[in-house]
Parts: structure tokens; sequence; C-alpha cells
């Protein structure tokens, strides 16, 4: 009975161990300063795009990208690629340039892996869209991150929508 306690005791430690080491912790940061105004703001496609996601990572939104920012994407963005089996990804749907979406959310995710900075944006033709609310972080510019400032957006992936 002992040599059986011992064995549930060292396999709860075990996964316990697991569980640390691959978790991830996700928060909203809207609401601090490098941050604060980016939520709400709209902005148009520049570049035609893949709504993805990666087969060997489980992502909360569907990814958005295309094949200068993600190597395992196909160089054309072509909507008979939807639904083609490719090894690492699946694709979803494409965004097309001149399709607009709205900033929705900043999110951090920290892991023993890292730290990842990622906007989460909402297509302005979300009814019509299976796939409405997408991350950004594969067309986006994280080296002001180095310095405390927020990331942007590449800018031949996205350009800020100016209205008058």
């Amino acid at each position: 009975m002992k040599w059986f306690l011992a064995a549930v005791a060292l396999a709860v430690l075990a996964a316990f161990a697991y569980l640390q080491l691959h978790s991830v912790k996700t928060t909203y940061v809207n609401g601090l300063v490098p941050y604060t105004t980016l939520p709400g703001r709209d902005y148009i496609v520049e570049h035609d795009c893949y709504v993805f996601k990666f087969k060997d990572q489980n992502t909360d939104w569907p990814l958005l990208g295309a094949r200068d920012t993600v190597p395992e994407l196909p160089a054309d963005v072509n909507a008979s690629n939807v639904g083609s089996d490719f090894p690492r990804i699946r694709i979803l749907d494409v965004i097309h340039v001149g399709d607009h979406f709205r900033l929705a959310s900043v999110r951090r995710d920290v892991s023993r892996a890292g730290t990842r900075v990622t906007f989460e944006v909402l297509l302005s033709d979300e009814a019509t869209r299976k796939y409405p609310r997408l991350d950004t972080y594969w067309i986006m510019d994280h080296s002001p991150e180095s310095v405390g400032a927020a990331p942007t957006f590449l800018p031949a992936y996205a350009v800020p929508l100016r209205r008058e």
C-alpha cells in the first residue's frame, strides 16, 4: 500500500510540474499606459492575408498572416487554399486588401518561453464572417516592445483608417 501511495503522490507531483512548465497566463492589458488609446481604433488591410491556425499550437482565436511573416503559408493568397491540407497549418479563410477591422483588445500571454503581446481585432463585416475575431500577432511589428512601447501593425499589412 505504501508503494501505491508513493506512486500516486509522484504522479500528482509530475502533473503539477508539467502544468507549471506548460501553462500560459493570459491578461488583457487594455488599461495599461502604452495600450490605453489602442482599443477601438479602425484599420484597413493593405495586404491579402490568410486566416489560419497552427495544428500544433492551440490559440484562443484564429491567426492572421501571409507567407512573408509565416513561411508555412502558401505564397499566393487564394480562396481555393481554404480547407486544404498543409503540414503545420489549417487555412480557415482569406482577408483581402481593403477589408476593415477594429482593434478590440490588447492581450499579453506570459509563459516560460517568454511574454507575447498581441492584438485581438474584430472584422467590420463580422455578421458575414465565420471567424470575425482574429489574433494579429503575425502581422505586427514587435520591436517597440523592447523599449516599453506598444507594438504596431506592420504598415505593409494594416494602416489606420482615417475618418474625417
